[in-house]
């Protein structure tokens, strides 16, 4: 096993705090939101989250990079975030779906991170100060100029990075047959005449689209900034809003976008950044979490179902805001922020959390069955 020489790099918060440590992946200095995810497994699926667009992540979970990097596990075209943390580090990993590890996937893709600091102690400052920005740096190790770097940093609040990662032109979804996306619990043959899916790209991930794809939907993901006329010459069956980064109430061409075809009455589904565009375009009002939810074990319910769910947010809905024809289906059992929510009287439902990434395994799989219902009750 080679040797691998060991770089200082130096993590500093914007509020002073400052952390020691070593470099893995790409040599530089980046900038971005600290924030925390506390899933033990998947750490590629997030790297490669749209949603983490314009963040720092720091894994709790202790060990990062023994199962290596693989092309199946990409949830976009390449990493999103701006930066890794991490406590311990692996250069040679052992999986048989392993093609690279993880160390020369961020070197290979430009993407800064450091290891060897007390990511619990970070972690614990996030959960009682909140989520703030910071900078990683290999070149810049005095930490009165890397402070000065990070506090440069545009806050999250207010800002619109949709732009970033939304496809810039119409595509159709398609993927190779594979076994483990024909689980279908609550609808066993998919339909000969297939639903057309317009997906309006905030963000989106793949496991979505394969999920849509499962059920037999025919999916065309499109622009967040295409207008609602183009939208409707593919003439629909149900429209699918995404996840996606930032701040949500800043998407203001989501959010036009929604209100145009909300009007339509065409079933409409939203998750994460989804979510809360369709909440908005209900007149609803969104805000900052304090430090967000990022990890594979948050538990959401109502009327004594829970389902354990995967999130990645920083933002939620505000309850009182909601109209009174608007209701909340699901609430986060942490702290009792919206999860969920549904027009009493048309086809608009929503979720904050990912039911795709199947944690529970699969105990919110039913919403993607919900909405190829809706679409078929619609169309019939």
């Amino acid at each position: 096993m080679a040797i691998v020489k060991a770089t200082p790099a130096l993590l500093m918060l914007v509020d002073g705090t400052s952390f020691e440590g070593w470099s893995f992946g790409a040599k530089g200095t980046t900038l971005g939101e600290i924030v925390f995810n506390t899933g033990m497994t998947g750490y590629q699926e997030i790297l490669t989250d749209p949603s983490y667009c314009g963040q720092i992540v720091t894994f709790t979970y202790p060990e990062l990079g023994n199962t290596g990097t693989n092309p199946d596990d990409e949830e976009s075209s390449c990493p999103q975030v701006k930066g890794v943390i991490a406590r311990n580090i692996t250069y040679s990993p052992s999986n048989w779906r392993s093609t690279e590890s993880l160390p020369n996937y961020l070197s290979r893709h430009k993407i800064v991170g450091i290891y060897g600091i007390d990511t619990r102690a970070l972690t614990r400052k996030i959960r009682s100060v909140g989520a703030m920005n910071g900078a990683i740096s290999t070149e810049i190790l005095e930490p009165t100029e890397l402070l000065r770097q990070a506090q440069l940093t545009p806050k999250m609040g207010g800002l619109n990075l949709v732009k970033e990662v939304s496809t810039k032109e119409v595509y159709e979804w398609s993927t190779p047959t594979d076994p483990i996306w024909e689980f279908r619990p609550n609808n066993k043959e998919v339909s000969k005449d297939p639903l057309t899916v317009v997906a309006i790209d905030f963000g989106i991930k793949r496991n979505i689209l394969r999920r849509l794809a499962s059920y037999g939907c025919r999916v065309i993901v499109v622009p967040a900034n295409i207008s609602s006329e183009e939208v409707l010459k593919y003439n629909p069956d149900g429209i699918f809003l995404s996840n996606g980064p930032g701040d949500p109430s800043a998407v203001e061409e989501g959010i036009k976008l929604t209100k145009a075809l909300i009007k339509t009455g065409k079933p409409t589904f939203g998750i994460c950044m989804g979510h809360q565009i369709l909440g908005l375009s209900l007149g609803a009002e969104t805000f900052k979490l304090k430090f967000g939810h990022r990890g594979l074990n948050q538990p959401c319910g109502l009327n004594k179902q829970v389902e354990i769910t995967s999130q990645n947010h920083g933002f939620a809905v505000k309850e009182k805001s909601l109209d009174v024809d608007v209701q909340v289906t699901h609430l986060n059992l942490n702290d009792q922020t919206v999860a969920g929510l549904s027009h009493k009287t048309l086809p608009f439902f929503s979720v904050q959390y990912h039911p795709e990434a199947s944690p529970g395994p699969h105990d919110a799989d039913y919403l993607f069955d919900k909405f190829v219902r809706l679409m078929h009750e619609n169309k019939n």
